[in-house]
């Protein structure tokens, strides 16, 4: 039969766009539909808006450290309003170009909710089309904890509403989300608390780099309640109280549950098109993106694999090639670098230790230092860390991560390098920039330890 379109994209975020773009390059009819905004989650309520806020939290360091190398400043005080009017016409100028990317490209676009009728069939905002192929990038949707009077609290979403800085902020989880707002709100003049389940923040990150962050935040004045679960929100007045399992309560003006996300796959009518969801409700993929129904693929959040938006971009580039540019290929998830923008901020690639001890030996090499920015303003809690995992058998750079300035900005080159399979001795012969942090990454020579001897031996 003659289809409306080879193409049918749901969902206009980062992964989603580039799949259509990419796919109308190459010649095919492509549709999209987006229900909320163009650009995802990433340029309107994520990434963008983030780290503009990182960037605005910033400055109230570095004013404070300058009166340390000679400055002498005085600081009026913080308008969020002003920040968010700036902020939010940003977000609105590159969500424009999201839509004009699909237009230059051929793209006809839909702003309007899609759901399935059939393998083949959507209902578009009420209209019917239909599509040889459909791609479902619907990304995720932050969730709140099922306790009483959790609608009382802030999802992060919410956080690009506020035109004020809360006085105290009392934040629930320690995922990136969670610690970023922590920090930024800590750095704007908030009273802040963390509250969550495990012994240390940021679960699935390298121990050394969860130590040092955590002495990071304390040393801040943020003030982390390790081992707590949440038990109700109440509202008492113009201030929340959270009560905590084990009895204690913290009380805020605002609180930010940032718990977790979950796949946005509600409504879209998956069974009417055979398409199957794990337990979790990710949709589920083969190694290409198809789905349970042939001719339907899924890509993004919504697979719930490696949530980060350049996994999701790549993925829906790749994608286009296979299905519409004779170029059959995958994006690769392993060695993905990423960044975490808290106070310092931290970058990563690659394994962690326990990941790569339990293949077997590793020798890691650590050092810790005070950047120079940080030598004479003598702010607290501006340590820098950088680790190396390498295989003691190939001599492979399995892993590297850093805590410290400008770490995310570092980690890109040196994920280049893991990527390729470089080794120590690659690292080693390479010279460095002085001075400058980035240069410890190639003259660390002195091994720490060994790790993962008894995973060999028990091959």
């Amino acid at each position: 039969m003659a289809y409306d379109f080879d193409l049918f994209v749901i969902g206009g975020g980062s992964a989603g766009v580039r799949c259509a773009r990419i796919a109308a390059g190459h010649g095919a009819r492509v549709g999209v539909a987006e229900e909320r905004f163009w650009g995802g989650t990433c340029v309107n309520v994520g990434c963008v808006p983030k780290k503009l806020m990182v960037n605005a939290a910033e400055y109230a360091g570095w004013a404070e450290e300058a009166a340390g190398f000679g400055w002498e400043m005085e600081v009026k005080g913080f308008s969020l309003a002003k920040l968010a009017a700036a902020r939010d016409a940003e977000v609105q100028r590159l969500s424009g170009i999201y839509g004009r990317l699909l237009g230059n490209a051929g793209v006809t676009s839909f702003d309007a909710r899609a759901t399935f009728v059939d393998a083949h069939t959507l209902d578009v905002g009420g209209k019917r089309v239909t599509a040889e192929k459909i791609v479902i990038a619907v990304g995720g949707r932050a969730v709140r904890p099922e306790i009483p009077g959790a609608e009382l609290g802030m999802l992060s979403d919410d956080v690009f509403t506020l035109q004020e800085v809360p006085k105290r902020l009392v934040v629930v989880g320690a995922g990136y989300i969670a610690l970023e707002f922590a920090c930024v709100f800590r750095a704007l003049g908030a009273e802040v608390d963390v509250v969550y389940r495990a012994d240390l923040p940021l679960r699935g990150f390298d121990q050394d780099i969860r130590e040092a962050l955590k002495d990071a935040l304390e040393a801040q004045g943020i003030r982390l309640h390790a081992g707590q679960v949440p038990a109700r929100l109440d509202r008492q007045g113009d201030h929340l109280r959270l009560a905590l399992l084990g009895g204690a309560v913290l009380e805020g003006e605002a609180v930010l549950f940032a718990t977790g996300r979950e796949p946005n796959t509600a409504g879209l009518n998956l069974t009417a098109a055979k398409v199957e969801c794990t337990a979790k409700g990710a949709i589920e993929v083969d190694a290409e993106h198809r789905t349970t129904a042939p001719n339907i693929f899924a890509i993004g959040d919504v697979t719930d694999r490696l949530n980060l938006t350049p996994m999701a971009t790549a993925v829906g580039h790749a994608l286009a090639d296979t299905l519409f540019g004779n170029n059959p290929r995958r994006a690769s998830y392993e060695n993905v670098p990423t960044a975490v923008f808290t106070s310092p901020p931290i970058g990563t690639v690659g394994l962690t230790e326990a990941d790569a001890a339990a293949r077997g030996p590793v020798d890691i090499y650590v050092t810790r230092f005070t950047p120079m920015r940080h030598t004479l303003s003598k702010r607290e809690g501006r340590k820098t860390l950088m680790k190396l995992v390498v295989c003691q058998r190939t001599r492979k750079v399995l892993g590297a991560h850093m805590l410290g300035e400008d770490a995310g900005e570092i980690m890109q080159g040196i994920g280049i390098a893991v990527a390729a399979g470089l080794t120590k001795e690659d690292f080693d012969r390479t010279i460095g920039i002085h001075p400058t942090a980035a240069e410890e990454f190639v003259t660390m020579r002195t091994r720490t330890r060994v790790a993962g001897v008894e995973a060999k031996a028990a091959e």
